[in-house]
């Protein structure tokens, strides 16, 4: 069998290609991104290419594959919501045109938490058939949320194709602490401070909670999508559900209780003047997320974590004081010269 992976060269992408090459099932594995990496796994080739529209012939790198699996994703530049759609939305159907003008028979795709529509008010977990409108307020999840939809009818125009959809918490692990810190905290956080009895005290939003998976796992529900006759969405997410408290107490601090709408305010403030990265909508966003159900995951895929939610924080946050990485461009450890 015959794998391409997008986006192969950061966070979900790393682990993907090395639990595929892993499989004996699997006798090729081409990894794309923009930057080829110094990056070395068995099993795995490399090939330079851009998702955004016109850039490249992914028809031709995805010819003879029996399996594409889609991760290519910019989180970048937050001010220019044009920029992200462009790469996240048209690429993405550029993606799947060209594995139907390839006669791919696998698609697997990154959906995310993000898709889904605000949980219920009894705070319930939801299964896959739970609605993926997003929240509008954000960039990431209009965009998970709109290709949610380009696939549905995509998939009836195309019933000869297995479409995937996978749809995880937050993925963590060491190494990508710091790509992560660029994304989504930028150069203000003290990152060498992030390590158990250094910080005294943690903002507690009110309302926040969150569920997260480390990230070797979610490649391996991806790695059992590719071999196994499934269809449809699968949520992935691991026990337990964590919150700042649980943070907190990782890193040995305590909890200061913030509202949430003086949480928004502040990161509204720093993003306006280009401190951060990451929006005031992502925040709504988060705090807006429902708690998965992973049970289909379990059931078809055979999937079950390895590492709990609060392990698979707890090797993010020791990656963020080490500063730690992997030798791609996306995950290049912190200090470490950047293309």
């Amino acid at each position: 069998m015959r794998v391409v992976v997008t986006g192969a060269t950061g966070n979900a992408g790393t682990s993907v290609v090395r639990a595929l090459a892993a499989d004996r099932t699997i006798t090729d594995v081409l990894g794309i991104a923009r930057r080829r990496p110094d990056l070395r796994i068995p099993g795995v080739r490399w090939a330079a290419a851009d998702i955004d529209p016109g850039r490249s012939d992914l028809t031709e790198l995805f010819a003879g594959a029996d399996a594409v699996v889609h991760l290519a994703w910019r989180f970048q530049p937050t001010h220019d919501p044009v920029a992200t759609w462009r790469t996240n939305v048209l690429g993405s159907i550029g993606v799947f045109d060209a594995c139907a003008r390839a006669r791919v028979h696998t698609l697997v795709h990154a959906s995310s938490i993000g898709a889904y529509s605000p949980g219920p008010d009894d705070g319930r977990p939801v299964d896959e058939s739970w609605p993926t409108h997003g929240w509008p307020g954000a960039a990431y999840p209009r965009e998970k949320a709109y290709l949610e939809r380009y696939l549905d009818a995509f998939q009836l125009a195309h019933p000869h194709m297995r479409v995937v959809r996978m749809r995880p918490a937050f993925l963590f692990k060491k190494g990508s602490a710091s790509e992560q810190r660029r994304i989504f905290a930028g150069p203000l956080l003290p990152w060498r401070l992030v390590r158990p009895g250094l910080l005294p005290a943690l903002p507690a939003v009110s309302g926040l909670r969150f569920q997260a998976l480390h990230t070797d796992d979610a490649a391996e529900a991806y790695r059992a999508a590719v071999v196994r006759p499934v269809r449809g969405p699968f949520n992935l997410v691991a026990d337990p559900v964590l919150d700042m408290a649980t943070v907190a107490g990782l890193l040995r601090a305590r909890t200061v209780p913030l509202p949430a709408g003086a949480a928004r305010a502040v990161l509204a403030a720093a993003w306006r003047m280009h401190l951060v990265p990451a929006t005031p909508g992502l925040l709504d966003t988060v705090l807006r997320l429902p708690l998965l159900d992973a049970g289909r995951a379990r059931d078809k895929l055979g999937w079950t974590p390895s590492v709990t939610a609060t392990e698979a924080v707890a090797a993010f946050i020791e990656g963020l004081h080490l500063g730690a990485g992997l030798d791609t461009p996306p995950l290049a450890p912190a200090g470490a010269p950047r293309a």
